[in-house]
């Protein structure tokens, strides 16, 4: 028996009347409809305008296509100019940079955009940032969001920090996304223009071929009802993933329903 060699391969498909076969429709809404117009929609990231005449440029690269057809992006709807500082007793602080000249107004800015409390930094020399956007997304199947950077967009002048986002089951738990910003240096101030790539969301779900369909969603009563029962839970007990198991089983059976 000696030389004799045996390849096994195995070729595993999914029937065309399965469940998880085909786009996953992934809904997005607004947790809240004040404010919604200023807003702008998720949008699949792609590089318009490149070139796409030779047949080896990378905008025609099947990889590349590949992977920025699995990233959404989510646009910066304000205008800020934010500094850090500390007063007199040594207290952190955000001060509006931008003045009266501002876009948002001083009573405005803080309902939009928060110092999140110095104990809670993850680390002591970088205040942590939180700017809430109210972005929703949910799915009647398994699938998981993760939020990132907007790795793609080049910004002539860098952000003074890192952007850390997360990852979750939207088909367990619904929640309004913001941007967190971890201020590496405080000496430069934070610059956030309207329209600019703002993060990234990626959506995973059973099988990796199969592309996501994203679709704006009615918030109805049911959906309501269910996103309520999640609100505010993180200010009340640690470990959130632990009610992951009973919040998918409170999920009503039809849980997308698309706008009109």
């Amino acid at each position: 028996m000696d030389g004799l060699r045996m390849d096994v391969g195995i070729t595993l498909e999914r029937p065309d009347y399965s469940l998880k076969s085909g786009p996953v429709t992934v809904g997005w809404f607004l947790l809240e409809d004040s404010g919604s117009a200023v807003l702008f929609p998720p949008e699949r990231l792609s590089n318009r305008g490149a070139n796409r005449t030779h047949a080896k440029s990378a905008a025609r690269c099947p990889g590349v296509v590949q992977l920025e057809s699995r990233y959404f992006v989510l646009r910066c709807p304000y205008d800020l100019h934010i500094g850090f500082e500390r007063d007199a007793q040594g207290v952190a602080r955000l001060v509006n940079r931008a003045g009266p000249q501002g876009a948002v107004r001083a009573g405005k800015l803080g309902k939009i955009l928060h110092l999140v409390n110095e104990a809670e930094w993850r680390f002591p020399d970088r205040p942590t940032v939180q700017l809430n956007l109210g972005y929703c997304f949910a799915a009647e199947e398994i699938c998981y969001v993760t939020q990132l950077d907007a790795f793609a967009h080049y910004r002539p002048t860098p952000l003074p920090g890192t952007i850390f986002g997360g990852r979750f089951p939207i088909h367990a738990w619904v929640r309004p996304l913001m941007w967190a910003f971890e201020w590496h240096d405080t000496g430069k101030d934070l610059v956030l223009k309207r329209g600019d790539p703002l993060c990234y969301c990626q959506f995973e779900a059973d099988g990796p071929d199969r592309p996501i369909q994203l679709i704006a969603v009615e918030r109805t009563p049911e959906l309501e009802r269910w996103v309520a029962s999640m609100q505010g839970v993180a200010s009340m007990i640690n470990q959130t993933f632990s009610l992951f198991r009973a919040t998918e089983q409170a999920r009503p059976a039809k849980l997308l329903v698309p706008k009109s």
